[in-house]
């Protein structure tokens, strides 16, 4: 740690409301931001994708497990992967205390992974994971939704990058249901967009170090999955 602009508590006092006024400003960006957020327009979904669950098969509306509104988080773990993606999982373990909570908001969180099922489960066994967690082999959803690509198929990411190295990518998407059973495509970000969803990044954020990843080779170098520390 480098050493630090260490001064008398009064001096510290005026730089901390200094810095406050700048939080404050940003909070209120932040609101303002996620107000529009909410006005984006909705695209129906027409098509009928069934995932497979603990609980058999589901279409994309039966996720909403009653629910008007779903959080999809798309959880990197291809059909060939032994387990899953080691950062996707940091940001898992923030989810397993949040779904009650969600639930008493009208929102249903749900991981979404293209592994076959048997492959999910094994792998939340092993994390400790109770968060609802389903497959989507067989069909186009992450495709579709732009997290996975397919041969022969242009894949752009992120609204603007073309990704051919990638098979997996990450992402996490919001979806609505009106009272007909009618479901309507209303949010997705990706990359650094779903840094606002990670508790622990946001902590780090506190703390004399921040995030402590300039040194490495990419950010996340660092993350472990947690049974691996």
């Amino acid at each position: 740690m480098t050493s630090a602009n260490v001064v008398s508590r009064e001096t510290w006092l005026t730089a901390r409301r200094a810095l406050l006024a700048e939080e404050k400003a940003f909070t209120t960006a932040r609101d303002a931001l996620s107000a529009n957020r909410r006005q984006m327009p909705w695209v129906k979904v027409e098509t009928d994708y069934a995932f497979d669950g603990p609980k058999g098969r589901a279409s994309l509306a039966e996720l909403f497990e009653g629910k008007s509104q779903l959080i999809v988080y798309h959880f990197m773990m291809g059909p060939d992967w032994k387990e899953g993606c080691k950062s996707c999982s940091f940001w898992a373990d923030n989810f397993n205390g949040i779904v009650v909570h969600l639930k008493q908001r009208d929102v249903t969180l749900v991981a979404v992974s293209s592994a076959a099922l048997e492959k999910i489960e094994a792998f939340r066994k092993r994390m400790g994971w109770i968060f609802p967690w389903v497959s989507s082999s067989g069909t186009s959803f992450n495709a579709d939704i732009g997290v996975s690509p397919e041969p022969g198929r242009p894949f752009i990411y992120n609204y603007g990058r073309e990704v051919t190295e990638m098979d997996e990518l990450p992402g996490i998407s919001v979806f609505a249901r009106d009272a007909a059973g009618n479901v309507y495509h209303t949010y997705s970000c990706y990359s650094r967009g779903l840094d606002m969803l990670n508790g622990a990044y946001h902590y780090l954020d506190l703390v004399p170090k921040g995030r402590d990843e300039d040194g490495l080779r990419f950010t996340m170098e660092w993350v472990k999955h947690h049974d691996r520390y």
